[in-house]
């Protein structure tokens, strides 16, 4: 739609000079008997000319008469301009597969997007999977419209959820590389227990405390065991966090380890620019005493440590060079290697400090999205405070933290779960959830609980298949729920999950998009079946005119073309405003309007020529845009339902 409305404004500009000098807004009207757009510039000229709109738009209309696409053009109101399209040829150009009406065309540059980014120290949780649907879908749509993506994977090994993980290993459970590496799967889950139970003890413990403090530090060093042990447990982990996040499709172009960052002393780099240009200073008294810190006056804490006394850099230190590298202004650059392959042949990279494998280029970025949770907005501001400090000023605007509320559980989620809850937590509307307590949800956890419901009610509906079908539906329409809900919220809202309104087949939600999808393939199956339907008979059908005799008539469909059509304008405006949601209302409608053409207009017993093909069209039109909703989601198509 996007383009259609270009082109339309172009021909209008040629056609009526006053409209050259105001931007010309194309508007939705309420309902059809008001026009298919509406354009209400008259209002603004009436401003600057001293005349009133509806005059203007008068003139304006009897110069807009015998526009391609448009059948007629009316004044209503005080000075609305309402255009009426010819819906034919509006409907056949969006049939066209020569239309370019998919996407908007390359963009400026590569776009980065770091999202995940789970600490590789456990298993992940369900607040991880937000953030990885939530990143996922913004590579998605960002390629939608011609955007180069690199999805970035960031892995924090040389932090201090690592370190208190071997940390735990090496003095309290007194464990060798050798019997660490022994552990059977899941290891993230005797991780996540593990984690808990450090996290318990370290604060009764002063000794072990030290003994932290200075685990985090031979990690950061590295070339000894303890780098070696803390390699050894997040290599395995993120193989863990890779697997989970592809039973809900989410993958990635490259693993960014912090640890490379150190090794390939981009960290020592960036460190020496903020002292050469000052935005950093060793501290000599106060708190901070003997750290470098980077002072920012106009946040909440107007002095930040950089690196701590212990000569440790902090994470935002390091996150500082990453964005630099991200943008290519470091001058330096990592070794790759290859990490793994998709079951498709794509390629996950990784990054590495030593040799490299031939690689196609990393970094280098126009602009940068990072995918994190609300509770770090002040962390990223001092990140791109430091590229402003550092005369990065154009890169540190380009800097987008794609920020997102907490997920916490219904207390019947909970209860399914397996959870206790007290009188309070019944009464609550959702109740919170803590990994380092050990009362997270692990993220593996809840899809197992959704596709053992989703077996449920897929095998009710479907009694005739074989278990093995069943699965790979239950598999599906599991990973389709947890997508949707997701996405269907405000990113600034706390999420509530809840797994039986996650799995309605009837609301809102990724089973129910998937039935349209289902539902609408089958059409075409059926009429293969029955009349011989291929798509060279779709192609035939749409390039003759008694196809379209009936669409002057039929509103109900009508509208429904016009819902399809603006797909990409929903995208443009999902990605402005961040706001991911706007697509999945968007795909919930769409299914809604099909579904309800579905039994309003049947195809297969129609007897009229005419209004079966226009119907045919019709199916066939929203079908594809239905399909590229479910893949902008993130959402599979199942074979059956």
């Amino acid at each position: 739609m996007i383009e259609f409305l270009e082109l339309l404004r172009e021909e209008i500009r040629g056609r009526v000079p006053a409209l050259r000098e105001v931007g010309i807004a194309f508007e939705y009207p309420p309902n059809l008997s008001m026009g298919d757009l509406s354009i209400a510039a008259a209002f603004e000229l009436a401003k600057q000319q001293k005349r009133k709109p509806r005059e203007i738009a008068t003139e304006i209309a009897g110069q807009m008469q015998g526009l391609a696409f448009v059948r007629r053009v009316d004044v209503a109101g005080g000075g609305y301009i309402n255009l009426f399209l010819d819906r034919p040829a509006f409907l056949k150009r969006m049939l066209d597969p020569r239309s370019t009406e998919v996407g908007a065309g390359p963009g400026d540059g590569k776009v980065i997007v770091e999202h995940t980014n789970i600490n590789p120290n456990k298993a992940a949780h369900v607040g991880h999977l937000r953030n990885a649907v939530l990143g996922d879908t913004l590579v998605r749509l960002l390629r939608f419209q011609g955007q180069e993506v690199e999805a970035q994977n960031y892995i924090d090994d040389t932090g201090v959820q690592v370190a208190d993980v071997v940390c735990a290993f090496m003095h309290v459970k007194k464990m060798s590389r050798e019997q660490v590496a022994a552990i059977p799967d899941p290891f993230d889950y005797y991780c996540w227990d593990l984690y808990a139970e450090f996290s318990t003890r370290v604060t009764q413990d002063k000794e072990l405390e030290g003994r932290r403090e200075e685990t985090l530090h031979r990690i950061e060093q590295g070339g000894n065991e303890t780098a070696e042990l803390a390699q050894e447990v997040a290599t395995r982990i993120v193989k863990a966090h890779l697997a989970t996040m592809e039973r809900i499709g989410v993958r990635y172009d490259l693993l960014a380890w912090e640890g490379d960052i150190i090794r390939r002393r981009f960290w020592a780099t960036c460190f020496e620019l903020l002292k050469e240009k000052g935005a950093v200073h060793l501290a000599l008294e106060g708190k901070n005493a003997g750290c470098w810190v980077m002072d920012l006056p106009d946040l909440p804490e107007a002095e930040k440590v950089i690196v701590r006394s212990s000569g440790v850099v902090t994470y935002v230190g390091k996150d500082i060079a990453y964005q630099m590298w991200k943008f290519g202004l470091l001058g330096m650059d990592f070794f790759y290697k290859v990490w793994a392959r998709y079951p498709d042949g794509s390629v996950v990279w990784t990054t590495t400090a030593d040799t490299s494998d031939e690689h196609p280029g990393f970094g280098g970025a126009s602009s940068v999205y990072n995918v994190i949770d609300v509770r770090q907005a002040y962390l990223q501001k001092v990140v791109y405070k430091g590229l402003e400090a550092l005369g990065y000023r154009e890169q540190s605007g380009r800097s987008v933290h794609f920020s997102y509320e907490m997920v916490a559980l219904t207390p019947g989620c909970a209860r399914d779960l397996g959870y206790e809850l007290s009188p309070e937590d019944e009464k609550r509307p959702f109740v919170e959830v803590s990994g380092r307590k050990g009362l997270g949800v692990k993220a593996d956890d809840l899809l197992t609980a959704l596709e053992r419901k989703a077996y449920d009610e897929v095998a009710q509906r479907n009694p005739q298949y074989d278990d093995t079908m069943l699965h790979e539906m239950a598999r599906s329409v599991a990973s389709g729920a947890l997508r949707y809900f997701m996405l269907r919220f405000g990113r600034a809202k706390v999420l509530a999950f809840d797994l039986k309104e996650a799995l309605n087949f009837d609301g809102e939600t990724g089973p129910y998009l998937q039935y349209a999808a289902v539902r609408a393939r089958n059409i075409f199956a059926k009429l293969k079946e029955r009349d011989g339907t291929t798509a060279e008979t779709v192609r035939g059908i749409a390039a003759d005119a008694a196809s379209y005799a009936y669409l002057d008539e039929a509103d109900d469909i009508w509208d429904l073309v016009l819902s399809a059509a603006r797909m990409d304008e929903t995208v443009a405006q999902a990605l402005s405003s961040l706001e991911l949601s706007h697509v999945a209302k968007y795909s919930y409608t769409l299914a809604q309007k099909f579904n309800g053409f579905y039994h309003k207009h049947p195809i297969l017993h129609e007897a009229d020529p005419a209004k079966k093909q226009l119907r045919i069209l019709a199916a066939h039109y929203l079908s594809g845009t239905i399909q590229t909703a479910l893949n902008l989601l993130g959402i599979e198509l199942p074979e059956r339902m």
